[in-house]
């Protein structure tokens, strides 16, 4: 395999992140597209993607969502 091909994320990576970009109106939208989308349980995403905030080829493809979302998960541990 070569350098580059190590360096992308795969399809469910890049559709975890894909998800979390867009907006959701209404309660359970998300949990919903995620199980129709992803074929995942909710459970599974959110391990899934927690694990992914710590990817550096995930920051390299999309810095924005994943700062957010990093800044989002250290908040929640302070609150702890």
């Amino acid at each position: 395999m070569d350098d580059d091909r190590e360096q992308q994320l795969g399809h469910r990576e890049r559709g975890l992140l894909a998800l979390e970009r867009r907006s959701f109106a209404g309660p359970g939208a998300k949990e919903r597209a995620i199980r129709e989308e992803l074929g995942l349980s909710p459970v599974r995403y959110y391990q899934l993607l927690n694990a992914l905030l710590d990817d550096t080829r995930a920051l390299a493809h999309d810095p924005v969502t994943v700062n957010r979302l990093r800044r989002v998960r250290e908040a929640r541990r302070a609150e702890r």
